[in-house]
């Protein structure tokens, strides 16, 4: 994409000439841009809340040779902020599920499903998809729109919390 440092900086002074010009010239990438980073169906959501952002922000840009990755950086938040407000919850297994099989005290399953319950939902999500669905860390990695690291230090922190739930 080739840069318009001239249009940038005009936008950035309120030229609404310049800025509808920039946007333009910008929503095709844009639009790549949040087919890369959202779930099936949020892009184009994506995108018009980004479009909208960029025009009522463009002039807190620091300098005009970062506006590439500013722009990269709101749709990436706006398709995060898609998913959650999707809200994953994820029904917790019923008892009889293999999850809890290892358990033959019928009040551990019922105190390991309210320990899971109990976890706030970012590490309940995970720890439902790993733990019960079994899904490799890389695909919930990229269900979730996270890093692998991001998601192992939730399952690592959501099976602390449990363990403290059950110690209590």
């Amino acid at each position: 994409m080739i840069q318009r440092p001239e249009l940038i900086e005009a936008a950035q002074q309120g030229d609404l000439k310049a800025l509808e010009q920039l946007l333009t010239h910008w929503q095709p990438t844009m639009r790549r841009m949040a087919k890369t980073q959202c779930a099936d169906g949020d892009a184009d959501d994506a995108l018009q809340e980004s479009l909208w952002l960029v025009w009522r922000r463009i002039g807190t840009l620091r300098t005009v040779t970062a506006f590439p990755g500013w722009i990269f950086a709101i749709i990436q938040r706006e398709c995060a902020r898609l998913i959650r407000s999707k809200k994953h919850t994820e029904p917790l297994p019923h008892e009889d599920h293999p999850v809890f099989a290892c358990y033959g005290h019928p009040e551990l399953r019922l105190d390991l499903a309210a320990a899971i319950h109990s976890l706030p939902e970012k590490y309940r999500v995970v720890i439902l998809l790993r733990d019960v669905e079994e899904l490799p860390i890389g695909e919930i990695a990229e269900q979730l729109l996270l890093t692998r690291e991001a998601v192992k230090s939730r399952i690592h922190r959501g099976r602390l919390m449990i363990q403290e739930y059950l110690d209590d």
